[in-house]
């Protein structure tokens, strides 16, 4: 089994941790990370082949062959025009991080991700809870009762007592 046909029969996840790039030295200080994963938006230097020494941002990421498109990196094509060329996540360096993603940033950060909810107080929240309840039952709907003919009475009389 090839390198390559072990990596597109991974799962999406353990495929995602593969696509990680060096921070340059500035980054490294400052998060105490060697490298981390790359996503679109992120600003990278290409270290080796052909287009070494070109920054740009990352414009796509794929994760089936753990390549990376970059602005302003392209080719001519050979019927004219031009074409992106994909360079592999690990001949990169990161040198900016996108930080919009709060989960990055917090992982980054070496913090855990609280909920939302978490500051709210304790008696609060009970009062909450139980007026929930309390509309919660009063919500509910009876089941009807249907009206069943007693097999004493005979089908031209409607009189029920």
């Amino acid at each position: 089994m090839s390198k390559n046909s072990k990596l597109l029969s991974m799962d999406k996840h353990q495929r995602d941790k593969q696509i990680s790039s060096l921070l340059s030295e500035d980054l490294r200080k400052q998060y105490n990370k060697r490298n981390i994963r790359v996503i679109k938006g992120d600003t990278v230097k290409i270290l080796r082949g052909e287009y070494a020494g070109i920054e740009g941002k990352v414009e796509r990421v794929n994760t089936e062959r753990s390549t990376l498109q970059i602005e302003g990196v392209q080719r001519p094509r050979v019927r004219g025009g031009n074409v992106k060329v994909q360079i592999h996540s690990s001949k990169v360096l990161i040198k900016s991080l996108l930080l919009d993603d709060k989960y990055r940033e917090a992982k980054l950060g070496g913090k855990k991700i609280k909920k939302d909810n978490s500051s709210i107080d304790n008696t609060e929240s009970k009062k909450s809870r139980a007026s929930k309840q309390t509309k919660k039952k009063d919500d509910t709907v009876k089941p009807k009762i249907k009206n069943t003919v007693k097999p004493s009475q005979t089908k031209g009389d409607t009189n029920t007592e």
